[in-house]
Parts: structure tokens; sequence; C-alpha cells
């Protein structure tokens, strides 16, 4: 059996800093019990100003709040937990999901075993991990991915033309409906729709997978994360660069994106008992 060791801990925790799913004031209870259960175990709780407008209470910016505390929480799905990654990313901040749903890849800790966790938490009983993060760049816009970056065509009445180039180096043109650049934890969202392979999370490597190639000999390619790869759009009508799901950037014809590792990682704060290959079989009914 394969042990995984993470060494890296959080030095006397005191304060965590909470973000709730956008346009859900019905968290309001659910931010209280989080915050009664923390503050039982001696952690203070802030919350970030957005949320805290929504559920009709007081909070501070996300900037000053991510500099207060240390370590934030996402409360609802893998959706927001992108978001609060995103967002807090320059701060070196690890995240932990609190998921109100089903099962996500992302947050796997639910309400009820909250509090045995804060416990554990507590204890020293918990493990981060580190997660390759991608930056990008179009234009004079500079932006990170947790998961995956696409570059789409604009007009679903036609195909989108990209010249693509690995360190300065032509290596392939692809016509169909776009391209995804996918970090390994992205590999299971939109990637894996299209038929790109599942990487370990915690590898580092992109993964480039065709979206609808005209052609049946371009298949996705997974290569190490030290390459910069730089896409060109050769088709008349532009494309639309699409970050993460959440950020869009329209790109005119001969016009480049160009993608490379980010400096550093996102880190994410799990449960020790989580194993990735599990979530891989419920989330995917494998075997059933």
């Amino acid at each position: 059996m394969r042990i995984e060791k993470n060494f890296e801990l959080l030095p006397n925790i005191k304060s965590a800093g909470i973000i709730l799913r956008p346009s859900s004031p019905e968290l309001k209870e659910i931010y209280l019990k989080i915050k009664e259960l923390f503050q039982k175990a001696d952690i203070e709780i802030l919350l970030e100003d957005n949320s805290a407008n929504m559920i009709s209470l007081k909070g501070i910016p996300l900037n000053d709040l991510c500099r207060k505390v240390d370590f934030l929480i996402s409360v609802g799905g893998d959706g927001t937990l992108l978001s609060v990654v995103r967002k807090s990313f320059k701060y070196d901040k690890p995240v932990l999901g609190i998921n109100l749903g089903t099962l996500g890849f992302l947050t796997d800790i639910s309400m009820e075993q909250l509090p045995s966790f804060i416990k554990d938490l507590k204890n020293n009983i918990y493990k981060i991990d580190n997660r390759m993060m991608v930056e990008g760049s179009v234009n004079l816009n500079k932006f990170v991915a947790f998961n995956d970056i696409v570059i789409s065509r604009k007009s679903i009445s036609s195909m989108i033309k990209i010249s693509a180039k690995i360190d300065g180096k032509h290596f392939n043109s692809y016509d169909g409906d776009g391209v995804i650049v996918s970090t390994p934890t992205g590999s299971t969202a939109y990637n894996l729709s299209v038929g790109g392979p599942i990487v370990y999370p915690l590898t580092e490597a992109f993964i480039v997978t065709p979206v609808a190639p005209h052609s049946l000999t371009q298949r996705p390619l997974v290569m190490p994360a030290d390459f910069e790869i730089e896409f060109k759009i050769i088709d008349n009508q532009g494309a639309v660069v699409i970050v993460d799901g959440q950020d869009i950037y329209e790109v005119e014809q001969n016009q480049s994106i160009k993608i490379k590792i980010a400096s550093k990682k996102a880190k994410m704060i799990h449960r020790v008992q989580r194993n990735y290959f599990e979530v891989l079989n419920e989330k995917l009914r494998w075997g059933n």
C-alpha cells in the first residue's frame, strides 16, 4: 500500500476566513453553524464581505481577509472553491472546501464530517495538497487557472483554426471546436468530457486536448509542465478564451495565447482519510 507523506502543516491555527457560494442567501444558518463549530475550537472566523452582504451580516474585503487569516474555507461546491482558489492565489493561503451537495472532486468535507474534522485539524491530523496552477496571457490580460484554459470558437456555425507552438517551435495545428489546456486537477472536468485522460492531481503536467477535431489523427497530449505553450488564432472570426469556466477574454485573428506553469501552487486542505481513487470510483461509478 502506498503511504502519502506531506509534512506541511499550519502552525498555531488561530483564524479562518469564510467565502460562501454566491446567490445563496439560504446559507446563513449553515454559516452560523460553521462559525459556532470553529469558535468552540478557539478558531476565530471572519466572513468575506460579498458573502456577508448576501446574508445581511458584516464582513471584510477578500484581500484584507486573506492577509488576516491562517486559511480559507469555501462553502458550496467545486465551482465556489475554484473561484476562491483563483482570487486568493497570490496570498498563498490553504483552502478547505466544505461540500453542500454530492461528493465533489475538490470539496470533500460534508457538514456532518465537520465537527470531527475540526478536532483532527487541532491535532494536526490532516494533509495539505499542493496543486499545480497554470498562468496565461492574452493581449495585456494575465490570469491563473486551477482547472483549465479553453480556447473556443466564437460562432457555432464554423470551426476554429489554431496554430500551436511548444517553447517557440511549431508542433501542431488544430481545426475544430477548440482546444483545452488542463491541469491534472482539471483533468476530470471539461477535459474528461471530450475524451481527455485522467491525470493524478499531484502530477506536474499539462494536458492539451482538442475539442471535436476535424482530423481523427488529433489526440490528447500530456507533456511536462516546464514547457511554455503558445496558441495563435488563425481563424478570421477570432476566438474566446475561457478560464476555469468563469472568466472570458476575446482574441482576434493573429493574436496569441501563452500558457505556462504558475510560479506557485494552490494549497488544498483535506482529510487524511481522503483517497483520490475512491473519489474517482464514486464520482464516475467505476465497476457499477
